[in-house]
């Protein structure tokens, strides 16, 4: 005899059969969720990004390992960074012997725009790209700096 044994989702399933859980994983996940982290679930190769200001500089960290420093497009426009990439392999095994031929291809693409603030200086802009890590760094404007306390004595 089996028994049925409720498993933490919404239909029971038989505890001596191995049952994939699909209706529980359909129904409880949330598909209306598009945040970066349902990318990697669907397969996407959607890079992550940190962004960091500090008083002299907005900083921006592309974590994308595997890949060579060419395989970047770094672009300004209208206060617009784009971040891009296109990456395609193709391989091919060739056995003659075994009349055995099998070619496979892979293509990658990907691109992230980000509007930048108007303290952003679009002529200091330096990018490097370093243990799977692109790095961006835009400098900013002289006005928009913060400038230290300046304390003036009481007369």
């Amino acid at each position: 005899m089996e028994t049925l044994v409720k498993r933490g989702g919404l239909f029971p399933s038989l505890a001596n059969k191995s049952v994939n859980n699909f209706f529980d994983d359909f129904i409880t996940r949330d598909l209306f969720d598009w945040t970066d982290k349902n990318f990697a679930s669907i397969g996407s190769n959607l890079p992550s990004v940190n962004l960091k200001e500090t008083d002299t500089n907005i900083e921006v960290e592309l974590a994308a390992p595997g890949m060579k420093r060419e395989d970047f497009k770094v672009e300004i426009d209208n206060d617009v960074l784009m971040i891009s990439s296109e990456k395609e392999e193709e391989k091919e095994e060739v056995r003659k012997k075994d009349n055995y031929i099998r070619k496979e291809f892979n293509y990658q693409s990907f691109s992230r725009t980000f509007t930048l603030p108007e303290t952003a200086n679009e002529d200091k802009i330096e990018a490097n790209y370093k243990d799977g890590i692109l790095h961006v760094v835009i400098g900013k404007k002289e006005s928009a700096k913060k400038r230290t306390l300046k304390n003036i004595p009481i007369k």
